[in-house]
């Protein structure tokens, strides 16, 4: 095998061939270096997902899917299509998120929720993973073929987040999937597919207009 290598080798420099030789898969840092400029890019996208929670100590889990979009700076709308519709959408200013169950919207400060929402505050471009995060190796168990996996764990102490593991395209050098633990061990996964890189996004899908009879609470 290694004559057979050694041969090919010569012959390549013979005739003036191209080598080829596997290629390392680059740092840690550098996937998330190379992630960050990628989503500096990037002014919109939009994507499907699929979401699941599990909760420690209770056997419980939680699914959702529906799709979601991000407009920088600052403006999103998830649409949770199933188990149940709601829709969390920011237009810029302010965050509110519609619970059809209960027939309720609740609303936040942007800044406000800003602080308590990793996922949003990177996506709205707020964000900066070597500067918020310490980056690290996602360990063997969480490695995805065709993916680089890496893991952050937060500078500071964050009210929500314990640590995070990224799933990124290594051609894109996109997220497609990343996974939140809290303090208390919760785990919430979110998968992307269907990803499109800065569609056209009509400023309209960040303004929503609750059913008529929708009890409205601001914190």
């Amino acid at each position: 095998m290694r004559l057979f290598r050694f041969c090919c080798l010569a012959l390549s420099l013979l005739v003036g061939l191209p080598v080829v030789t596997a290629s390392a898969e680059p740092a840690p840092a550098e996937v998330a270096q190379r992630l960050q400029q990628a989503y500096d890019r990037t002014a919109s996208f939009s994507a499907r997902f699929e979401q699941l929670t599990t909760v420690p100590m209770s056997n419980r889990t939680r699914k959702g899917s529906g799709t979601v979009v991000f407009r920088k700076p600052y403006k999103m709308r998830w649409d949770y299509q199933k188990p149940d519709a709601q829709v969390l959408v920011s237009d810029g200013k302010k965050v509110s998120l519609y619970v059809a169950a209960s027939r309720q919207v609740m609303v936040r400060a942007m800044d406000e929720y800003l602080q308590s929402d990793v996922t949003y505050a990177f996506f709205s471009g707020r964000g900066r993973i070597v500067k918020d995060f310490t980056v690290a190796a996602a360990p063997p168990e969480k490695q995805l073929a065709g993916l680089y996996a890496i893991k952050l764990t937060p500078q500071t102490t964050h009210p929500q987040v314990d640590y995070l593991y990224l799933w990124v395209d290594p051609k894109q050098y996109f997220i497609t999937r990343f996974e939140v633990v809290d303090q208390f061990g919760s785990v919430t996964t979110l998968s992307f597919s269907g990803i499109e890189l800065n569609p056209s996004v009509s400023a309209a899908t960040f303004h929503y207009t609750p059913p008529p009879g929708t009890e409205i609470l601001e914190q």
